[in-house]
């Protein structure tokens, strides 16, 4: 593999890092700036909120700029947004802060899957694309708690100068590895771009992603509960079983990217269903505590082994203009993490006990995998459409060779 990728996945690493970083820093932001814990959680919703919109935003406003270029402008905004979040002076400039953080997410995982792919041969694409996202995989086991740390004993201000420290570093990581063929503008243009969204199968795959990761999202949103309140762990004991959840998603990653190769919609298939499984079996692993680690590591084995393949899936039916439906994809990942939450919180509030934001998951992991079916359908389709189309033009024009020639 390329040394280009670990470029990617750095640069994947900080962006993971300052994603989920602010969920263990809340407590000290909102005593540091006098707001309540409700409102500082608000600045976890900004960031995906500039996520959602930026990603198919800037994908769309930048679809002539070179690959290469655009990733480390994206990673210069990224910059900008940490180190604005570090000097605000208030909340309200945190807020637009990290709005401004999210902007560039979406895009730089789209846009370097497009790059990622084009890096290797055709039959290690997936594992290419898997390797990014190695960096955000990993960020959750050490690029979170570290910088949690940092900003428990430095103060939060300095986490985000540290974060802005990596995004310099993926700069200059992707100014030396990315090779300049890469610089060049893409053929497509924001026209070709926006004709890709145009495809049905286009759409079906973004809904696959926001189906099955909202299954994911709908079971983490709520998993510090189910640990405690149902598995029986202490409050201090949650940060190491998210980091292992961290490391059942770095295998799970690995694992799809690999499998996928070799069979990227059997991957895609199988991912699912073992999500579903894993989720329906929630409610009988979390009532003991090696239950209970066992689900936190499932969970993130295979929410991850489909990670890969979805993102592919995108590709795939995108090949006239991939970057703007890559980053779409990464809103819909955003979403799902909105909507499963939502989801599972809706289970909650109906009384259906602390593990039913799970059994949701596994209703919504059964209708991505629908989703998925129905895409493999238009597929078949389309193909059996446009093989018949091929055979009736030869079946019209050979006929009429053969009278020309006899003439």
């Amino acid at each position: 593999m390329p040394l280009a990728l670990l470029a990617l996945a750095v640069g994947a690493f900080g962006i993971g890092t300052t994603e989920f970083v602010m969920m263990g820093l809340l407590p000290d932001v909102a005593a540091d700036l006098h707001i309540s814990l409700p409102s500082a959680g608000h600045l976890v919703s900004a960031y995906a909120l500039g996520v959602v919109i930026g990603a198919p935003l800037l994908a769309a406003v930048t679809a002539r700029m070179g690959r290469r270029t655009l990733l480390m402008s994206l990673m210069g905004l990224f910059v900008a947004g940490n180190a604005l979040s570090a000097l605000a002076p208030g909340y309200d400039w945190l807020l637009a802060a990290r709005f401004l953080s999210g902007l560039p997410h979406g895009a730089f995982f789209g846009v370097g899957a497009v790059v990622a792919t084009n890096l290797v041969a055709p039959e290690r694409k997936a594992r290419s694309v898997s390797l990014m996202f190695l960096g955000l995989t990993v960020a959750n086991i050490a690029g979170v708690p570290a910088a949690t740390l940092m900003g428990q004993h430095l103060g939060w201000r300095a986490t985000f100068l540290g974060v802005s420290a990596i995004g310099l570093a993926a700069i200059a990581s992707l100014a030396l590895l990315i090779p300049r063929h890469m610089a060049g503008s893409p053929a497509a243009g924001l026209r070709g771009e926006l004709a890709a969204l145009k495809s049905l199968p286009v759409w079906l795959a973004l809904g696959t992603t926001v189906a099955g990761f909202g299954a994911l999202f709908s079971a983490y949103s709520y998993i510090t509960p189910m640990l405690t309140d149902a598995a029986g762990y202490a409050d201090s004991s949650v940060t190491l079983l998210l980091a292992l959840f961290g490391v059942g998603a770095t295998i799970g990653n690995l694992l799809g990217g690999r499998l996928a190769d070799h069979a990227m919609r059997r991957t895609l298939f199988g991912g699912l269903v073992a999500l579903a499984l894993v989720l329906a079996l929630f409610p009988l692993l979390m009532t003991t505590r090696w239950g209970g680690a066992l689900a936190v590591v499932l969970l993130g084995v295979a929410a991850f082994v489909a990670g890969t393949p979805l993102n592919l899936m995108v590709l795939e039916k995108a090949a006239s203009g991939p970057s703007l439906a890559s980053s779409a994809n990464q809103a819909a990942f955003n979403l799902a993490n909105a909507g499963g939450a939502w989801l599972g919180g809706l289970t909650l509030a109906a009384g259906f006990g602390v593990t039913s934001p799970a059994s949701a998951g596994a209703v919504l992991a059964t209708l991505g995998l629908a989703m998925a079916a129905v895409a493999y359908g238009v597929d078949r389709r389309r193909a059996a459409t446009g093989v018949a189309g091929r055979e009736r033009i030869v079946a019209t024009h050979v006929p009429q060779q053969a009278e020309a020639l006899h003439h």
